[in-house]
């Protein structure tokens, strides 16, 4: 009882524990299950991704200021999905822990990335369109419009490697963010546990793929059927898929192996000590 509703953080090994468990629950959803989830978290990724495009917009801010700033309203994304509860791809490659521990198969693994993944993708176009149909984008003077556009121009002209190592780098730092949010007893602890990686992430420039479903179908909205004055040229399903590949790449990198099976070694070995 006075684990269930004790006060003091989860300790390290504890959270590996916790993530191996919970992995194996993940892991083994029903395909409707899983989807439904799976689409909830692109369209809170998308969510965030929209507040960080309307700071970025306000041209009265410095650089730095901005990114910042815009770092933070976009945890409203990852604050979501852990809250109130979504499978986001980027998080599960944390399921290599399980994988690693052999307490789900290869099969199962790549079962629960393919379709959470696509899920994802379905979530974020789909807050895209949305969004856009709303007329969002016309604010601040077609401002915001220009600023997504400005936006997927730059992430679709990444040469691959420059884009899967930030992708590598984003997500050591969203999966550190659900790592130590493993370790909250309550909202308020895992909201704070979130909010500094994440901030971390967005304001350095690095690459989410799931974000990155969003931004550039919302950028492709508009160069299509917006009345934005840029052509960004860049910006297509080539472009697009140019980006994704190696994000995601990138994120199942720093994600399943810098994080997952390098906790899952420390900790390992020293149960087996």
């Amino acid at each position: 009882m006075s684990e269930i509703y004790g006060f003091n953080a989860y300790s390290p090994k504890e959270i590996a524990e916790r993530v191996k468990t919970i992995g194996v629950s993940k892991a083994r959803l029903p395909f409707l299950q899983t989807l439904m989830l799976g689409i909830l978290a692109g369209a809170f990724i998308g969510l965030g991704s929209v507040l960080f495009t309307l700071v970025k917009s306000d041209a009265s801010l410095s650089f730095v200021v901005s990114q910042l700033l815009g770092g933070l309203v976009f945890c409203l994304g990852l604050i979501l999905v852990v809250i109130a509860g979504a499978e986001l791809f980027t998080g599960n490659n944390l399921l290599a822990m399980a994988w690693a521990d052999k307490r789900i198969t290869t099969r199962i693994l790549l079962r629960n990335w393919s379709i959470v993944c696509v899920a994802n993708f379905i979530g974020a176009v789909g807050l895209a369109v949305l969004v856009f149909l709303s007329g969002h984008t016309e604010m601040n003077d077609g401002a915001i419009a220009e600023q997504y556009l400005k936006i997927a121009e730059a992430k679709c002209t990444l040469p691959f490697w420059t884009a899967f190592f930030k992708g590598m780098m984003c997500n050591v730092l969203v999966c550190m963010a659900i790592w130590m949010s493993f370790a909250g007893r309550s909202v308020t602890d895992k909201t704070i546990a979130i909010i500094f990686p994440i901030t971390a992430f967005v304001a350095a420039g690095f690459e989410h793929s799931i974000a990155n479903m969003f931004f550039i179908p919302m950028a492709m909205l508009i160069k299509n059927f917006g009345n934005a004055e840029t052509i960004a040229q860049s910006v297509s399903w080539a472009g697009f898929f140019g980006n994704l590949i190696p994000v995601i790449l990138g994120n199942l990198m720093g994600g399943s192996v810098l994080v997952g099976l390098v906790y899952q070694v420390i900790y390992r070995r020293t149960q087996e000590k």
